[in-house]
């Protein structure tokens, strides 16, 4: 009995009452005397040799030596099973690979629920992988050394780096993947700018954008005074409505009475019953007077252009224009004007 009393106390990590009193022991004052060095400050810092990681050498596995507790009475007697003896390379190699095949190291920890990334991981002898970190804390609060897994008491523990090595795989994946996203869409880029699509909508704004690349191309390889460029126009169309108000005067000028008639024959056939300017009714002809019954009839002028107005309006509307040359109010032409007798024409 009290050899059981003895093993539980020991693995259950009870405190003996009886053996926690601690003898108080004063501390002792050192007497070594210390000599004084003096260092010389140069202002000149020291290069600092660079590290060089060595993976191979950082992450090399090894098990953890824990201190073996002494044997309990239980275990002397026989009573209790004494303790596991160090498993050897092979035993390691095959709690190894049966953790490989479960997939642990690529799955979270179950301690903290998070990828082991490039941190340290522990391999227990009873197969389950944890954070060293987790472990160790999980060890420190519960105060016992089982697994958190399958609660196996008085386990072995060994430093591995499976997951190490998972993490770079997965970090290697990603940087190829966004090399050769980058390079797809850089050469489908320039495809679209050298290859035409077969869409007609598509195909028409590639060639809008194609024209507008090589107009700005050539306006940029082009040094010209924008200013002086449309001064130049402006004054050759200038020269040009010149030449033009010219052509149609002289035109209008050698006019005879024969396409004068012409011109009243179009008229009339056009049967245009008011003037444009004032809107108010122009009288048809008529062989016995040119006078409307109230006696007041307005002059009417006949253009080159073949459009019938009164005279008083058409006067107004020259007197108050504000170009120089005289254009039509209805076509915007040069024109040479006559007076119309309908009266005459009727007859």
């Amino acid at each position: 009995a009290v050899a059981l009393q003895d093993h539980l106390v020991r693995s259950l990590s009870l405190n003996d009452p009886l053996n926690n009193r601690k003898s108080y022991v004063s501390p002792k004052k050192s007497t070594r005397k210390t000599k004084a060095v003096s260092k010389i400050d140069t202002g000149v810092k020291k290069p600092t040799p660079k590290k060089t990681l060595n993976t191979a050498s950082h992450e090399k596995e090894y098990v953890i030596e824990s201190r073996s507790k002494p044997l309990t009475l239980a275990q002397k007697f026989g009573i209790i099973d004494t303790p596991n003896k160090p498993l050897t390379e092979e035993e390691w190699a095959r709690l190894k690979d049966k953790s490989n095949e479960r997939q642990d190291s690529s799955l979270p920890c179950p301690i903290c629920q998070e990828h082991f990334g490039n941190q340290q991981q522990i391999l227990l002898s009873c197969s389950h992988v944890f954070h060293r970190t987790c472990l160790e804390s999980y060890e420190k609060f519960s105060g016992r050394k089982t697994c958190p897994m399958c609660r196996k008491v008085e386990y072995q523990k060994r430093v591995i780096y499976e997951g190490s090595k998972i993490n770079r795989v997965k970090c290697a994946i990603k940087i190829q993947s966004a090399w050769r996203g980058y390079v797809v869409r850089k050469w489908y880029a320039n495809l679209r700018r050298t290859m035409p699509p077969k869409n007609p909508l598509l195909r028409q704004k590639f060639f809008q954008a194609k024209l507008a690349e090589i107009t700005d191309t050539l306006v940029s390889s082009v040094n010209t005074d924008v200013d002086a460029f449309l001064a130049d126009i402006d004054s050759s169309v200038a020269a040009s409505r010149q030449i033009m108000s010219l052509a149609d005067t002289s035109y209008d000028a050698r006019l005879n009475e024969n396409e004068w008639k012409k011109i009243q024959v179009q008229a009339l056939r056009r049967s245009t019953l008011e003037c444009p300017i004032c809107i108010a009714p122009i009288e048809k002809p008529r062989a016995s007077t040119s006078k409307s019954k109230n006696g007041n009839s307005k002059q009417l002028v006949i253009l080159s252009c073949s459009h019938i107005f009164h005279q008083v309006c058409l006067e107004a509307f020259e007197e108050f224009s504000i170009q120089a040359t005289k254009v039509c109010p209805v076509c915007r032409s040069h024109y040479v004007k006559r007076k119309l007798d309908l009266a005459a024409i009727a007859n």
